[in-house]
């Protein structure tokens, strides 16, 4: 069954446009002209599967009707993209803290249209695929779900040319700091997870940009620079999990708080975290790459040195040095073999 989208705007132009865009990526496409008469439609029918929403409308807003639908009992997980011609960085800000996932500037650009509508579509998705895969969980299907999991993270690793295991060799390295850390069995299993599912958001940016062998643009690094907030709010939705999205959102922050999306610093950045973004570093240094060789196992330390204090919790990178210092025959970094 195709997608579908409803489109609410009160120009009748922009519905015209939205709906012969998306029809020809071949969703199904439902026109309506304001706020009111969405909210009165979705009173009596289903729920799309994405919502786009007109910011600027006479009668209720953009904002307001987003609010009304939030009331709404079956309205409340809906994901919902506004249609702007403002540029304000405010108007962008208060989209966002209503809970819309995302905004798109007008007149459309067809294939940016499309590809976000679908983006969005695939993720919200793939949030309700994990929630569903985590309230059917049992003690029986423990095994199944990790399975899932590391399937999840193989697939997410696939979208880099230049990555071989990235997700579960970050998944290791944390379970092992954490474990001499003190922590218990328990919150050793927790880790392993966020570990393997620390980058999921970039599921949501375009392999093109992952890929590209060249230096990225400033647009495209904000876009790589989104998959923590992307991997953070599919995570979310698993509620029987709720630290699980910890390491995808506070992965790249940096002790001394220059790091993105919430430049959290020092104690404030979660322990799992902080202990996920020195695995995180550490495998990106001994791993291939298009531009270069794994790094000499002498780089790789000097560089977790000079991070104690500034990108790393020095707990944690400390103990990220005293593995390696076991390490005596580099062992610890990503292998061709596979290959």
């Amino acid at each position: 069954m195709a997608d579908w989208v409803i489109v609410t705007d009160d120009d009748d132009t922009n519905l015209k446009m939205a709906g012969h865009i998306l029809s020809n990526a071949h969703m199904r496409v439902t026109a309506i002209k304001s706020g009111e008469k969405l909210i009165d439609y979705l009173k009596e029918n289903e729920m799309p599967d994405l919502l786009l929403l007109d910011l600027k409308m006479p009668g209720m807003d953009g904002f307001e009707t987003l609010q009304a639908l939030r009331n709404l009992e079956h309205g409340r997980d809906v994901p919902v993209i506004f249609l702007t011609a403002d540029e304000n960085d405010g108007t962008e800000a208060k989209c966002l803290s209503l809970g819309a996932v995302d905004f798109i500037k007008k007149p459309f650009i067809p294939e940016v249209l499309t590809l976000r509508v679908r983006h969005m579509i695939d993720l919200d998705h793939l949030q309700r695929d994990l929630t569903k895969e985590v309230n059917n969980k049992t003690k029986e299907n423990e095994r199944l779900f990790l399975n899932v999991v590391s399937a999840l993270a193989s697939a997410i690793d696939a979208k880099d040319t230049y990555t071989n295991g990235h997700s579960s060799r970050v998944a290791d390295y944390s379970r092992e700091i954490a474990g001499r850390a003190g922590y218990e069995e328990s919150r050793l299993e927790e880790i392993y997870m966020m570990g393997l599912l620390h980058d999921v958001g970039k599921i949501g940016v375009p392999d093109a940009v992952i890929n590209k062998p060249a230096k990225l643009t400033e647009e495209e690094y904000d876009m790589i620079k989104k998959h923590p907030v992307l991997g953070a709010r599919i995570l979310g939705k698993i509620k029987e999990m709720p630290k699980l999205q910890m390491g995808a959102r506070w992965h790249h922050e940096r002790y001394d708080g220059t790091g993105y999306p919430d430049r959290l610093s020092g104690d404030a950045i979660p322990e799992e975290a902080r202990i996920i973004a020195v695995a995180d570093s550490y495998d990106a240094m001994t791993s291939y790459r298009s531009y270069r060789d794994i790094l000499p196992q002498s780089e790789v330390r000097k560089e977790i040195e000079n991070g104690m204090g500034t990108q790393f919790d020095p707990r944690f990178a400390r103990i990220m040095l005293d593995m390696m210092d076991e390490d005596t025959d580099y062992n610890m970094r990503e292998s061709r073999t596979a290959d």
